[in-house]
């Protein structure tokens, strides 16, 4: 087996095991024959960093203000416009998403696995040719294309292309539309604010 794919594979298997709720910290570090390894448990003796928990867009009981929460109109900016005129799509957009996923942080991790700052699960990820999600550039990049995609085929309709990229696009087909998960409603409502919000800003 590979090795990139095997660190996915282990890593959605402890996620899976390991977390319960939101505030369970995950830690990833080097082992001492230098594979990447994770614990819920801060090692000792050796560098580590902790990987954030959780879609910061999906959460029922948030209390964030979505129409005056701080923006990112900055971060990774060379990178997010080279793919929103290779894409030919609205940067705001991508910074909306990736605001919603991870708040900008390239460590974000869920608890189903999805990585860095778009959320990519593994299989997505190494469908699009991603090595490394935790890579800024590279989850921009697959991120990117897997969003002009998506906005092809819903037309356009940002409401149906937000809900298919946190339900999945089968769910969106099954329903008609928006599926009724209150996760998916709260997060098309956000997106939407984001969208609108870093449109009036960039």
């Amino acid at each position: 087996m590979k090795p990139v794919l095997y660190v996915c594979l282990l890593l959605h298997s402890f996620i899976s095991y390991v977390i319960a709720d939101d505030d369970v910290k995950v830690y990833q570090y080097k082992s001492s024959n230098g594979i990447s390894s994770f614990s819920d448990i801060p090692p000792i003796n050796t560098s580590f960093q902790q990987l954030r928990i959780g879609c910061f867009a999906c959460k029922l009981n948030s209390l964030v203000n979505w129409h005056n929460t701080r923006l990112f109109l900055n971060h990774f900016n060379k990178t997010i416009n080279q793919q929103a005129r290779l894409y030919k799509i609205d940067p705001a957009l991508i910074r909306a998403i990736i605001h919603a996923e991870s708040h900008f942080d390239p460590l974000a991790l869920s608890k189903a696995g999805a990585q860095g700052l778009m959320q990519l699960m593994p299989a997505t990820a190494k469908e699009l040719g991603v090595k490394n999600s935790f890579n800024a550039k590279q989850n921009i990049r697959a991120g990117s294309k897997h969003l002009a995609r998506l906005i092809r085929k819903y037309g356009g309709n940002i409401t149906l292309v937000s809900a298919a990229y946190n339900a999945g696009e089968g769910a969106v087909k099954r329903h008609k539309g928006v599926p009724p998960y209150p996760e998916t409603k709260v997060y098309v409502q956000r997106i939407k604010i984001l969208h609108q919000r870093y449109n009036a800003e960039i």
